[in-house]
């Protein structure tokens, strides 16, 4: 079960988030997953994606949770990632990270911490060690000027 049953964490005195929608070009991306437009259709970051990513939605369109993946060919909603909100990404199995901790794309959709090199695309905004066994939703910020 989910930690959170939202991506979308705020603030709420604003409007919501701008965002594309896209076929989903397989099964796999679940809400607070990183995704990239493929040709046309939105699929999971990878650990050496460079370029504009977006934050995969809850899919309310279809009452789905914020477990629930989005099925292949089904529109998913990306948000572009914008410094004023927060959101809730999944973070990798086996990570811990602090508040303020850079964070950079990992296979699957997921972040990881960022080492020196990596492309960073958010920072925590909680302290959370994933002791899980499976990715985790975390409150992240976008990092400052990177544009989404």
């Amino acid at each position: 079960m989910a930690r959170y049953n939202k991506i979308f964490a705020g603030p709420y005195t604003m409007a919501l988030p701008q965002v594309r929608e896209l076929p989903a070009a397989d099964g796999n991306i679940k809400p607070g997953n990183l995704i990239v437009d493929a040709a046309g259709s939105f699929t999971n970051a990878g650990a050496a994606t460079t370029g504009k990513v977006y934050v995969a939605q809850d899919n309310y369109l279809a009452m789905g949770g914020a477990d629930d993946a989005y099925p292949s060919g089904d529109v998913v909603i990306g948000m572009e990632a914008q410094d004023s909100f927060i959101y809730r990404v999944r973070l990798a199995a086996s990570q811990n990270v602090a508040v303020g901790s850079a964070l950079t794309t990992a296979a699957n959709g997921e972040v990881a911490v960022a080492t020196t090199g990596d492309m960073v695309v958010f920072f925590a905004d909680e302290s959370f060690n994933n002791t899980s066994g499976s990715a985790e939703l975390i409150n992240a910020r976008p990092a400052k000027g990177y544009k989404a």
